[in-house]
């Protein structure tokens, strides 16, 4: 196995790691407080936008697509910060924009990842003999 193969994996685990965590913080009844940084602000946003009920009842795919939405605006972000900086906004600097840049491109590379998995699970599933 290859070094980036290494990576892959312990990347994929962290990703479905924080997956857990936000599981186990959108259930009723449990007070874990855990700020879960990137991908993992999912659970936040849903308890913002009054979604939890939903959450719960959609489950898995409800999660994921909080998850693909989190990613899409962590590259809107990007794009903005970076038309920002571009136009010479005096708020905007390189720093602000780069660190975005790589926000965006983690948790994007993250989501590939996990989309890579589910497929994976998904083809293993469908080849089982019946």
């Amino acid at each position: 196995m290859s070094v980036n193969g290494i990576t892959d994996r312990v990347d994929i685990n962290q990703v479905l790691m924080q997956m857990r965590e936000i599981r186990d913080q959108v259930k009723p009844g449990t007070e874990n407080n855990t700020n879960v940084q990137g991908v993992g602000n999912i659970a936040d946003q849903v308890k913002n936008t009054g979604q939890a009920e939903g959450a719960q009842e959609g489950g898995f795919a409800d999660m994921l697509k909080e998850a693909v939405n989190s990613v899409n605006d962590a590259q809107q972000k990007s794009a903005e910060l970076q038309e920002a900086f571009q136009m010479g906004d005096p708020e905007v600097d390189i720093t602000q924009v780069m660190i975005q840049m790589q926000k965006a491109s983690v948790s994007f590379e993250a989501m590939t990842q996990v989309r890579n998995r589910l497929v994976s699970a998904y083809q293993d599933i469908m080849n089982m003999p019946i």
